[in-house]
């Protein structure tokens, strides 16, 4: 028994050891049979999401962001060629249409020629100058700077000098959306200033060119990194406690409809004045263009005033180009308004639009 242990034993467990390392080589070497699955096939299926026309409210209010700002001085132009005759007002406020300064004005008058009837002979009588005094006034309230001296001549829209109104205004730029919304915008609107007073009414809105417009230099951004192409600007009432700097949101109201056609912006191909719409007749029907006339926009939907009615049929989503073409644009395809459904169905375009 012991001779066993000491040889047997061992031995089988060796043997048994190597029968086992020998099948791991093997399958180690071999691999997994396993059938080959059958070729993977796209099951994606793209369907269009179809909307039904509605009636419905839009009111197109648009906030700006802004920041207050002192107003420029405004210059005082002379009103007559003369002479500076006497400068009553310098470094001191005074109200709007006061008197700054007097411009005199000489102008010749021919001499008085008298002709002796007996004799023949001429007198010659020379005439005093016709003296204008002109008085030029102050276009606004506020502290007057003149930059002219007394005696100096002067000629018609010369600068004699500024008056610096002393208020603030709020003002910010305009993307290309939000100015073909404010189109017709006057008048009044809604500011904010942070860390101020509860919202107020300011007057005076405007809208004009985005500064550095006219130059041709570089053109001014909006706060979203956007090309601004216009500016707002409406002065704060003297009330208000502002300060020059202060950031704040202007919110313009340009107009409210109610119980009008309504579509989501996204169902049109325009967002001012004149669109694309795509109708479908009945479910499994080709969609087909139709042009519209569109009002009112609130950012989300607009407002359709001819071309559509309540009850039809449109796409959601504008369409656009088939993007497995060579040379088609990739973009916009994962907002074209296409729902895919199925694991495989993003092979059904091409993987470039994917990189």
């Amino acid at each position: 028994m012991g001779a066993v242990r000491q040889y047997v034993f061992p031995t089988v467990r060796i043997i048994i050891w190597a029968v086992i390392a020998a099948a791991l080589v093997a399958l180690a070497l071999r691999g997994a049979e396993l059938d080959p699955p059958d070729a993977l096939q796209p099951t994606g299926e793209i369907t269009e999401s179809i909307v039904a026309v509605e009636k419905g409210s839009v009111t197109n209010t648009v906030t700006v962001p802004a920041s207050v700002a002192s107003d420029p001085p405004i210059e005082v132009k002379a009103t007559a060629d003369g002479v500076v005759a006497e400068i009553q007002v310098d470094d001191k406020k005074i109200g709007k249409d006061e008197r700054i300064l007097w411009i005199k004005s000489e102008e010749i008058v021919e001499p008085v020629v008298e002709v002796d009837e007996e004799t023949g002979e001429e007198t010659v009588t020379e005439q005093e100058p016709k003296v204008t005094w002109t008085s030029v006034l102050a276009p606004v309230a506020g502290a007057v700077d003149v930059t002219v001296l007394k005696d100096q001549v002067v000629a018609v829209g010369e600068t004699i000098g500024t008056v610096s109104p002393g208020t603030l205004s709020v003002s910010g730029t305009l993307t290309a959306d939000q100015q073909y919304r404010l189109v017709g915008a006057a008048g009044e609107a809604q500011v904010t200033l942070k860390g101020g007073p509860a919202p107020f009414t300011c007057t005076g809105l405007t809208i004009g060119e985005a500064p550095g417009g006219a130059t041709g230099g570089e053109g001014a951004v909006t706060e979203s990194g956007e090309a601004a192409t216009g500016a707002v600007r409406c002065s704060i009432p003297p009330k208000i406690k502002a300060f020059s700097g202060l950031g704040a949101e202007i919110e313009i109201t340009n107009g409210n409809a109610k119980d009008v056609v309504v579509v989501p912006i996204s169902a049109v191909l325009g967002t001012s004045q004149t669109g694309k719409v795509w109708t479908v007749a009945e479910e499994g029907a080709e969609p087909e263009e139709r042009d519209v006339t569109l009002g009112l926009t609130d950012g989300l939907q607009v407002e359709v005033t001819k071309g559509l009615k309540a009850g039809e049929q449109i796409l959601e989503f504008t369409p656009v180009a088939d993007n497995t073409e060579e040379g088609a644009d990739c973009a916009g395809i994962s907002a074209d308004g296409a729902v895919v459904e199925g694991d495989m169905a993003m092979q059904m375009y091409d993987e470039e639009c994917f990189e």
